[in-house]
């Protein structure tokens, strides 16, 4: 295994991981539905209880997520986990919010009440879509921060990147791009959560409800989604050229799109699913089942757009401070021994999936209905 190609496994690996957790989001989507959908309290029991018993997923694929960032690529790791702090701390307490949320909201001597932990799963539901969109669009509008690799040698404790600024991560938010696509994720998520709830719960008034909403959640998030596209690949992009030097590229990423037609098959058949998914279920009142469509082909989108990102000699971490110390995929990973160790484990993940599928399966063999809330002992 060549040097290269592990650079571009783990790429593809960390992209895919990417494209999971977008998919997995359906819970904070379904989140926000909490009070708007549910009108009684037993809807309501519904609803929390149909994501609570997948709300884990979501959350440990943001772990490992962030854990295959910090083990193939070091330094975009303390690049921007160490200089834009600010930005993932709010992104880790809104999933703290989330956790505590479900466990303490049923919990004897619970002296908020349980309505008080619910908008605690709905700010969860906007906010950690909404920070992680913006987050993933700096692949694409860059960031500011400068990376000095010769600083290593420098003192007891060598600073090798440091944030341009004082707001370290929140300056992505005056970014309009970057809220654009943070609100696409944030429409994505309630549509993936609207489906979802479509094919888990088993009753005609929260049905009824969910799909009224799903024709605006999904004019919204296109006019979102498409505007943030026809940004990217109409736009300046950062190349990278043969000795490593970083430069600016008119439609670097339309350029992309075109000399990698297999992420331009990957992009226009996730895009097409998640169209399908969602009109089927529109245009049949009877359909259940758009939730795998359009939750392959989120998986399936996000892969292709972190793909364009990092790969064709892009940086996908781009500063705006110092084009040079933008970041590849070669530049920023780790060494030739720990990609080669980390891939051979990597060979474990198709078992994990299928335990993950099993799981899933046995957890969903039976929908979601206000009997089963009122008799089991084990909810939320």
């Amino acid at each position: 295994m060549e040097y290269v190609f592990l650079q571009q496994y783990w790429w593809f690996i960390v992209s895919l991981l990417g494209g999971l957790l977008v998919f997995l989001m359906f819970v904070q989507g379904a989140n926000t539905m909490i009070f708007s959908v549910g009108r009684t309290e037993e809807e309501r029991a519904m609803l929390v209880n149909s994501t609570g018993r997948k709300w884990e997923f979501t959350f440990t694929t943001l772990v490992t997520f962030g854990g295959a960032f910090f083990a193939s690529f070091p330094l975009f790791y303390s690049t921007s986990f160490g200089g834009a702090y600010w930005l993932w701390v709010l992104i880790l307490v809104s999933f703290v919010f989330q956790a505590v949320s479900y466990e303490f909201q049923s919990k004897p001597g619970n002296l908020l009440g349980r309505n008080a932990f619910r908008t605690f799963l709905v700010i969860n539901g906007y906010a950690g879509p909404f920070l992680i969109g913006a987050a993933v669009a700096t692949f694409f509008t860059g960031s500011d921060f400068i990376v000095n690799k010769g600083a290593i040698g420098e003192g007891l404790s060598p600073v090798i990147s440091r944030w341009g600024n004082g707001w370290h991560g929140l300056d992505a938010l005056a970014n309009p791009w970057n809220i654009v696509l943070g609100l696409a994720v944030v429409f994505l998520a309630k549509i993936l959560g609207s489906l979802y709830m479509l094919n888990n719960i088993d009753d005609s008034d929260v049905s009824s409800r969910i799909r009224k909403r799903l024709l605006p959640q999904t004019v919204v998030f296109l006019v979102f989604f498409l505007a943030f596209v026809g940004h990217v690949l109409t736009r300046q992009g950062f190349a990278v050229t043969a000795d490593g030097t970083v430069v600016m590229e008119a439609f670097k990423y339309w350029h992309n799109l075109i000399q990698m037609p297999a992420v331009l098959v990957i992009f226009l058949a996730g895009v097409l699913a998640v169209l399908y998914g969602i009109v089927r279920t529109i245009a049949c009142g009877g359909y259940r089942r758009g939730i795998w469509w359009t939750g392959a082909g989120t998986v399936l989108t996000v892969l292709s757009v972190f793909l364009l990102a990092g790969y064709n000699g892009t940086a996908y971490y781009p500063s705006v401070a110092d084009l040079q110390s933008s970041l590849t995929i070669s530049n920023s990973c780790s060494s030739y021994f720990t990609l080669k160790t980390m891939t051979y484990v990597s060979f474990i993940i198709p078992f994990v999936l299928a335990y993950i599928a099993y799981a899933w399966w046995a957890m969903d063999r039976k929908s979601v209905t206000k009997e089963e809330i009122s008799v089991t002992e084990d909810k939320y």
